[in-house]
């Protein structure tokens, strides 16, 4: 080859050299702590999976960086003198990922697929202030009498069944976010593979290798595209805590949405700010079996309760990232005021030992006949450190424990199916900041979440009244009523309130700490 010929070939490779260092994706690798179950946004119900649907989807109201709710496909909205009507303008040109346009008709079927029985979706009550949803839900009334109706192409009316002041903030949840209808029906309960997913929101769906990763790609016909700055976001489930800090040392994880615990002194001397903590709207609890003797005795719910020490755990298993919790409800939910605690609250640990035993011996149970106890918890190092410290402290009053331990996907799905279990961990993030989002799991008919089957007339009736009380001290009251009997009759044991842990590489920009922990990947770049 000719000098002039082997200058020019060099020259061309390092044009291409050049030219695929200047396009290289962008890419973040996000940890998840849990597999999706799935992601038809109307039969989720984890965390996990809220954070993947949120990149993919986008509902009429969506979360800003400081997960407040901002405008989404709607620009704007008006609301009804009397509180009960929302009309909803979409922005121009919304276009689905495969290009279709996007109507006010895509939020209509969407809302009536999640509430149609014939959906199964164990989430569609969270959309009960919609008028008829409950009774379309029940199949006591067709999908078509739903309060949504679209006036035209670009306009969609909601009409509520009464005055409901957090229902915006109801529509930045998973339960809002639309389904494309054409692909529904094509492809039915396939329509959320890769292939045949059409999203509307930042990012489209290419890669789902169960337990390796589930790969977005930036949704060129998002309306906002413009303004986001990665071009992929691989979320990489990382239920062992312990080995997702070694991933994250080693650069193949971004970041951290839950660390280990007992790290978490080492990990701020070793990363610095890089970790990130913070209160969480939540509560960590265990759920009791209220059908199933001997756990139908409030008396023994009660004793498993008293020998908890919430302290030690918190603090103790926890590093100080979850604070000791004596209510359903953590400090801090809106439009409520001061948790219901429980009566023990400021007893001694001797006292509530002494009160435990003596519940335990009415109930039935003593030396000679020890009450035994099998906990079933979702696999990760804090969960395990916790549920074993727990089961060492009921040691104290004779109690025998065993346990079962299985991934996150396969725990929640057995719960949410009516599963046989005795005490299970259970943890509830607010989908909205309102009393309503906690109480609403422990009604007799809440299919899916009220996994120990609690019933109780007084709690149901203290509920129904509240959701048509209009005025908020009042609704308040009656709410704090409801939770007053939930922690008499110990249905679900509150064990701690939330804290947020991350771990995030300094390579990622524009991440805000907040007390939802929604932190949607549209606001967040990297840096090479």
């Amino acid at each position: 080859m000719s000098s002039w010929l082997k200058r020019t070939a060099l020259a061309a490779a390092a044009t291409v050299a050049f030219s695929s260092f200047a396009v290289a994706q962008v890419t973040y690798n996000r940890g998840n702590t849990g597999e999706p179950e799935t992601l038809d946004t109307h039969k989720t119900s984890t965390v996990q999976e809220s954070h993947i649907l949120r990149d993919l989807l986008e509902g009429l109201v969506a979360y800003s960086p400081k997960a407040e709710p901002i405008a989404g496909q709607a620009e704007k909205w008006e609301v009804s003198d009397d509180g009960k009507t929302y009309r909803f303008t979409l922005r121009n040109g919304l276009k689905w990922s495969n290009g279709d346009p996007i109507t006010a008709e895509d939020f209509v079927y969407s809302y009536r697929r999640i509430m149609n029985p014939e959906t199964g979706a164990k989430y569609a009550n969270i959309l009960y202030p919609i008028k008829n949803a409950e009774k379309v839900n029940k199949g006591q009334a067709k999908p078509e009498e739903l309060g949504v109706k679209a006036v035209d192409a670009k306009t969609l009316e909601i009409n509520l069944e009464a005055p409901t002041p957090y229902f915006l903030e109801l529509l930045t949840h998973q339960t809002s976010l639309p389904v494309h209808k054409a692909s529904v029906e094509k492809f039915g309960k396939d329509f959320v593979k890769p292939g045949n997913m059409v999203s509307n929101g930042a990012f489209k769906l290419a890669e789902f290798a169960p337990n390796s990763h589930i790969k977005l790609v930036k949704n060129e016909n998002y309306w906002d595209a413009k303004n986001v700055k990665l071009d992929a976001v691989n979320f990489i489930p990382h239920s062992d805590l312990a080995a997702g800090v070694r991933r994250y040392e080693a650069g193949e994880l971004d970041s951290m949405d839950e660390l280990p615990a007992d790290q978490i002194k080492s990990l701020k001397e070793r990363f610095k700010d890089q970790v990130k903590l913070g209160p969480y709207l939540g509560t960590w609890f265990f759920i009791v079996n209220s059908s199933k003797a001997p756990f139908n005795d409030v008396k023994v719910r009660q004793a498993l309760s008293m020998l908890i020490d919430r302290e030690f755990v918190a603090e103790q298993i926890w590093g100080q990232t979850m604070q000791p919790g004596y209510s359903f409800m953590p400090p801090g939910v809106g439009n409520y005021g001061e948790p219901a605690y429980m009566s023990y609250k400021d007893q001694s640990p001797i006292d509530r030992e002494e009160a435990a035993k003596k519940l335990l011996t009415e109930a039935g149970f003593g030396p000679g006949k020890p009450l035994k106890v099998e906990i079933r918890y979702n696999t990760t190092d804090n969960n395990r450190n916790s549920v074993i410290a727990i089961a060492e402290q009921w040691k104290q009053a004779g109690i025998e424990t065993s346990f079962i331990n299985t991934d996150g996907k396969t725990h929640f799905a057995h719960l949410r199916d009516g599963g046989d279990f005795e005490v299970a961990r259970y943890g509830w993030i607010a989908d909205v900041n309102d009393p309503s989002n906690f109480l609403f799991l422990l009604k007799s008919d809440t299919r899916g979440f009220n996994a120990g089957k609690y019933n109780n007339p007084q709690f149901d009736k203290l509920l129904d009244q509240a959701a048509v009380e209009l005025d908020l001290k009042k609704r308040a009251d009656i709410m704090r009523q409801a939770e007053t009997i939930l922690m008499k009759d110990m249905p679900w044991i509150p064990i701690m309130y939330y804290g947020k842990s991350n771990l995030i590489s300094p390579k990622i920009q524009g991440f805000v700490q907040n007390t939802r922990g929604v932190y949607p990947s549209r606001y967040l770049s990297k840096t090479q």
